[in-house]
């Protein structure tokens, strides 16, 4: 039912703001245990869980605890401990079996295959659909257009891969930016769009364009890898936060064309009201 799916969704965000919420309690508990057991112990007597990290990737080693001056103690400039491996190691570090770190790392890698799943399938179709089918081809039969999304769907694989593999920046920073471009251009139309009935198709579209360049610019003008500079930032907020400043530019877009334009027609206003309370 409609009730049901609604109560789906407001418990699957309202546990994905828990789980956003404790991560950076996660790091600072982690990061406490560390600095207590850890640094000032004798090195003759270090956690099996360093070693057992350690000899993951002999190349790139994902900890590396060395002593640099000789005198038998850890010290905190002497602990190397790479980023991604922090999440993993914490259960064991915690003092918790193995056990628990293959479960999460099941669990995250479980997490990035739906997720990258969803998105490759939406962008996929979007662009058979929207693009190759309403513009391209319009007579084109299903057959064809499943066939032409599949083969775009590989392509936008083949590109996400490349793009990942150079990493541009830390993964905090990609899924910031991603949701900051999202939120900038697809939250204003959405919302409104749904939940007000005179916003129509040339504010929608005014307020998708908006609200990317605004985020894009914030982005491109504060994002030292994009050539920009944090001293021009805004407020001090961060480039992947940009969201901040692309959300409000895309809602007065839409408010602001949507008045000075037609109001949308009668069959717009119906569809609007069946997606708000449909049968």
């Amino acid at each position: 039912s409609v009730h049901a799916a609604r109560g789906s969704v407001f418990w699957t965000l309202f546990f994905i703001l828990l789980i956003y919420l404790s991560i950076p309690a996660l790091a600072v508990l982690a990061k406490y245990d560390i600095y207590t057991s850890l640094v000032g112990s004798d090195f003759r007597s270090l956690p099996t869980w360093i070693s057992y990290w350690a000899n993951v990737d002999k190349i790139n080693p994902l900890i590396s605890v060395t002593d640099i001056n000789g005198d038998g103690l850890v010290q905190l400039a002497e602990i190397a401990i790479d980023g991604d491996v922090l999440v993993l190691a914490t259960p064991e570090i915690g003092g918790l079996p193995y056990v628990i770190s293959g479960l999460v790392a099941a669990g995250g890698l479980a997490a990035a295959l739906s997720t990258a799943d969803g998105l490759l399938l939406a962008i996929s179709n979007a662009l058979s659909h929207d693009v190759y089918y309403k513009i391209v081809d319009p007579g084109a039969s299903t057959q064809k257009r499943v066939t032409i999304s599949k083969l775009l769907l590989l392509a936008v694989a083949f590109i996400a891969a490349y793009a990942a593999s150079q990493k541009p920046a830390d993964i905090l920073s990609l899924v910031g930016a991603a949701f900051s471009l999202a939120a900038s251009t697809l939250f204003a139309p959405l919302v409104l769009g749904v939940f007000w009935k005179r916003a129509n198709h040339a504010g929608a579209i005014a307020g998708m364009i908006a609200g990317f360049l605004t985020c894009l610019y914030y982005m491109l003008r504060t994002n030292p890898i994009l050539g920009g500079r944090m001293d021009a930032a805004w407020f001090d907020i961060a480039p992947m936060s940009a969201g901040i400043f692309g959300v409000p530019a895309g809602i007065a877009a839409v408010v602001l064309v949507s008045l000075l334009t037609a109001p949308p027609s009668r069959a717009s206003n119906g569809l609007v009201d069946y997606i708000r309370a449909p049968e």
